[in-house]
């Protein structure tokens, strides 16, 4: 793992510093606290076992999947922007659930003195996200328990589709510093949840961001993106299954169903990015 990420990393036991061993393959705080390297780059920082798996192997392979078949690169279009607009480059970026590190790593590419670091708590996401940049390391950690890094040591925090924990992005978010949160809105994906029986996005969706960060976090500017998206029906599958729908769904049911949709269909993509500060104090 790169030291210039390494330097940003907290003990999750006693928050002190960490730092490489000799051979390479762990982290070490001056109290002896030893986290091991996963041969895949990664490394856990969940101070035990973590409370849940979060996505499933096969949840993260179709992320993978969508991803890169561009049609949310809308999205990270809209965080670079935000991020060249907010924050300086030589920084860190830290993504808390990060999932492969996509958006992420398109942030470290316009910001080319930055480093970043990707948070999950899904190991097959981190064996991805690990590998998704140079400039980029990879760590295991429950965003409800705590973040390992050290008090104000990120520059930039991206939240996209993501739990959030206001006191703890505060915590690591640097006086100047930027968060950046994304989430579906009302609409997004309408067209497939009726046919598709997908769950719907709350409608209460907004309210619950704003109090998950009340206090902590004062708001800048809100932004509205949406586009159409012409989706085949291999994007569709992709789409669904690395969802939550893909946890409530029969595979079975969802299959037949999407084999009876247009090859390609019009999809609507709507999304809100808010652009936050931390509050005084």
């Amino acid at each position: 793992m790169l030291a210039e990420v390494i330097r940003y990393l907290r003990c999750p036991v006693c928050a002190l510093p960490l730092a490489g061993a000799a051979d390479g393959r762990a982290l070490r705080c001056p109290r002896r606290h030893t986290f091991d390297i996963a041969r895949q780059g990664y490394v856990n920082l969940t101070a035990g076992r973590a409370p849940h798996g979060g996505d499933t192997p096969e949840m993260v392979a179709a992320r993978d999947e969508f991803l890169r078949s561009g049609a949310y690169d809308f999205i990270s279009a809209a965080l670079v922007a935000a991020a060249q607009a907010t924050v300086p480059d030589g920084a860190l970026v830290v993504d808390a659930g990060a999932g492969t590190g996509y958006h992420l790593a398109a942030v470290l590419d316009a910001l080319p003195d930055a480093v970043g670091v990707a948070l999950d708590v899904a190991k097959p996401a981190l064996r991805r996200a690990a590998r998704v940049h140079p400039r980029c390391g990879a760590a295991l950690a429950d965003t409800w328990t705590g973040l390992p890094l050290a008090d104000g040591a990120a520059s930039l925090l991206l939240n996209v589709f993501a739990p959030r924990n206001g006191g703890e992005f505060r915590r690591v978010l640097r006086e100047e510093g930027a968060l950046l949160v994304v989430t579906p809105a009302t609409d997004h994906l309408a067209e497939l949840i009726g046919p598709l029986g997908l769950l719907r996005v709350d409608p209460e969706k907004p309210a619950r961001v704003a109090g998950s960060l009340a206090g902590h976090f004062t708001p800048v500017r809100t932004e509205s993106l949406r586009r159409t998206l012409w989706l085949s029906r291999a994007q569709v599958r992709a789409l669904v299954a690395m969802g939550p729908s893909a946890w409530h769904t029969d595979p079975g049911r969802l299959s037949a169903a999407i084999d009876t949709l247009p090859d390609p269909m019009a999809v609507t993509a709507a999304v809100t990015l808010g652009v936050y500060r931390p509050a005084p104090g």
